[in-house]
């Protein structure tokens, strides 16, 4: 039986019980953004497990005579992102041939691991283990563990959110600590691997998406593409695919897939973009502070490709007064026809509504 979360951390509306998923990469602070962008990931708490010593420090942890390592806790809603998913991600974060640490950091407080919470856990991080190791992605072979869930203990504060709260110093110990390289040459080519794409989910593929280089997403990309998506472009209005789109259907990122948009919110603005009075998907959505060309707006991109779509202005029609000037370079429209083969099925429910 899988372990579930206390029902007092558990909202009203909530459908279905969280579940905890733990996992050992090295270095935490490296390891919470990766899981923290995927939809259906409600918190990641950096922290200490596998160990002997109760209410362990960072410092004793460091020492590496605790025998904890460092880890996260991902607490997520496992209907909407499932363990095969997450597990997608973990791999792709980290050196699973080194059994005496990660990059820079060396010891066995810093190697890696997969604590599972339920025996379907533990059979498909096994799994997943095998399918790594005979991969032939790694030239080594995979030594990461796989091992009962115990008591996790939480980090101190200040190592909560790191990345968020000292990105400067986080990006300066990641790119000195040689992770990225070793990521980049790894998975350079593979951008398209997945573990279980033929053992079911795939249909949801775009929810363990991973951001490819720079150098793949030219190639992915057309040069418009990719000046709107990586280098917040903005293409010509009037002259742009989906600004005269009267098609029924959704609008996702071109990179990732996520779900962003649809045509029942699309309404013509007369500014030549495509507009919207709403996202599809909220939580797919990312608001940011743009003071560039001597004024004050806000930015809207994707959660999980980052990719910059457009803005958003107050001064749309009802009944939401918003206006998503979008960007149709950023994005890829799937007709309702497609929704069920291109792994969309789930909303094909908003337009037998009508």
């Amino acid at each position: 039986m899988l372990a579930l979360l206390p029902a007092a951390v558990l909202g009203e509306e909530e459908k279905a019980p969280l579940l905890k998923a733990t996992f050992a990469g090295g270095c935490f602070w490296c390891m919470e953004k990766p899981f923290e962008h995927l939809k259906g990931v409600k918190e990641v708490i950096s922290g200490y497990t596998g160990g002997r010593k109760e209410n362990p420090t960072y410092k004793e942890v460091s020492s590496g005579t605790t025998g904890h390592l460092e880890a996260v806790e991902v607490i997520y809603d496992p209907t909407a992102v499932t363990y095969r998913e997450l597990l997608e991600v973990f791999w792709r974060q980290i050196d699973p041939t080194d059994p005496e640490g990660q990059f820079v950091d060396r010891g066995s407080q810093y190697r890696t691991a997969i604590f599972y919470h339920s025996e379907e856990q533990k059979a498909l991080a096994e799994e997943s283990k095998r399918i790594m190791d005979a991969s032939g992605i790694f030239d080594k072979p995979v030594v990461t563990e796989i091992l009962p869930a115990g008591k996790f203990y939480l980090a101190e504060d200040y190592h909560q959110d790191y990345y968020k709260k000292n990105p400067l110093r986080y990006k300066f110990y990641r790119y000195g600590s040689g992770r990225d390289q070793f990521l980049d040459r790894v998975w350079k080519g593979k951008e398209d691997f997945r573990i279980f794409r033929n053992t079911g989910g795939g249909k949801k593929d775009w929810r363990s998406f991973v951001k490819p280089s720079k150098d793949k997403l030219k190639e992915m990309l057309s040069p418009m593409q990719y000046r709107v998506t990586q280098e917040e472009g903005t293409e010509p209005p009037f002259n742009n695919e989906y600004w005269e789109n009267h098609r029924e259907g959704i609008y996702v990122d071109i990179v990732s897939g996520e779900p962003l948009f649809s045509s029942l919110d699309k309404f013509d603005s007369g500014t030549g973009w495509p507009s919207f009075t709403r996202p599809l998907e909220p939580e797919n959505i990312v608001e940011r502070e743009d003071r560039s060309f001597f004024t004050k707006r806000t930015e809207i991109r994707s959660r999980l490709a980052d990719s910059h779509l457009g803005h958003v202005f107050d001064d749309g029609p009802r009944p939401t007064g918003l206006r998503y000037c979008i960007n149709s370079a950023a994005l890829r429209f799937i007709p309702v026809e497609d929704l069920e083969k291109e792994g969309y099925g789930e909303y094909l429910k908003l337009f037998r509504k009508k």
